[in-house]
């Protein structure tokens, strides 16, 4: 399992994340700026979602950042083959992912959303993981905080966050050290994901 690129944490990245109706089903395509550029900002803001929508045929598209990765490297196992990259009003993207959405094609905190991505995430020893933990005993670490909805919102503040959340009965935050790197690795599965009310994603590791 072999890391493609290292330094991640707090770089930045957007995505366009367009849901269809499909197999009597929902299903987004994501696309982001990851390892393309670093989204900036006049470009981002100049992006108008329902002018999107119109040129994928999409049925709704999110603008889901800016964000901020909160690991420290990526890596793939199989390499991407043909990528299919877009040009959205000057910001170049490339489709990255696609997102089960079930029957319900809206964004609810604290739901799991299956996300097809092939990648594997690393996070180094000695560096803070933030974990949101449900009822049952799972833990999802913290990917990527977003500053859409709290642009203040930094790696300093992360530590405390949990005294911002409305978290679900039986559900706790946590941060915490790594002893020894962890590795997500959903190169050949679907990886379960779920966000916070402030939109910051949150990854199973198993």
């Amino acid at each position: 399992m072999r890391r493609l690129i290292s330094d991640l944490r707090d770089v930045r990245y957007g995505e366009v994340i367009a849901s269809y109706g499909r197999n009597h089903s929902f299903e987004a395509e994501v696309y982001g700026t990851q390892m393309l550029n670093d989204c900036p900002p006049d470009l981002w803001g100049a992006l108008e979602p329902s002018a999107i929508a119109t040129d994928l045929g999409a049925l709704a598209v999110k603008l889901n950042g800016p964000r901020h990765w909160v690991l420290d490297g990526l890596g793939q196992k199989v390499a991407v083959v043909d990528p299919v990259l877009r040009d959205f009003n000057g910001l170049t993207m490339r489709r990255i992912a696609t997102i089960d959405l079930g029957d319900d094609p809206s964004v609810i905190p604290y739901t799991k959303r299956f996300v097809d991505r092939g990648a594997v995430f690393f996070f180094d020893a000695g560096k803070p993981v933030y974990e949101l933990v449900d009822p049952e005993g799972l833990a999802y670490v913290m990917q990527s905080y977003c500053v859409a909805v709290d642009p203040a919102l930094d790696l300093e503040h992360l530590v405390s966050l949990g005294d911002r959340l409305s978290l679900p009965g039986g559900w706790t935050f946590r941060s915490r050290l790594l002893a020894e790197e962890l590795v997500v690795d959903t190169s050949d599965k679907v990886a379960t994901v779920l966000q916070d009310e402030l939109e910051n994603t949150y990854t199973l590791p198993a």
